[in-house]
């Protein structure tokens, strides 16, 4: 299924949020290597996690750009959690409300260009089943 504009550009986006987990790992890394870390066994655990999270981010953000609606979906969660990690960032004894911007601003963008993109792949799918866009059920008949 060809993507629509919406959804290109969420997936860029996405891949985007990826590579900064990525980044994030390299970082990891290298403070296990400088032996800045409380917990080497932690650390190590933290750094896995986070490059896990990295791989799905991109193959989500892959699967936007192809089409497949489990890339949707799972971008869809992932701004979710993003937006849970900002909300967060603003709250509590340690709030600083410019990093809960700087998560949530994209975060909201993504988001609503990934629903975006889930009602264009309902709206192409209707279409190649046959049925009108913007046909109300029993309107064929009248």
């Amino acid at each position: 299924m060809r993507t629509n504009l919406s959804g290109r550009i969420a997936a860029l986006l996405v891949g985007l949020e990826g590579i900064g987990l990525a980044a994030l790992t390299v970082r990891e890394v290298l403070a296990i290597a400088a032996g800045d870390t409380g917990s080497i066994a932690s650390a190590i655990a933290l750094a896995v996690l986070t490059l896990v999270g990295a791989a799905a981010v991109v193959a989500f953000s892959v699967a936007v750009w192809r089409g497949q609606s489990w890339g949707r979906s799972g971008g869809i969660v992932t701004q979710l959690l993003i937006l849970a990690v900002a909300f967060g960032a603003a709250t509590g004894s340690f709030a600083d409300p410019s990093i809960a911007l700087a998560l949530a601003v994209p975060a909201l963008l993504t988001l609503v260009l990934l629903v975006l993109a889930v009602r264009d792949a309902g709206r192409a799918a209707r279409r190649q089943d046959g049925s009108a866009d913007d046909e109300a059920p029993g309107a064929a008949s009248r």
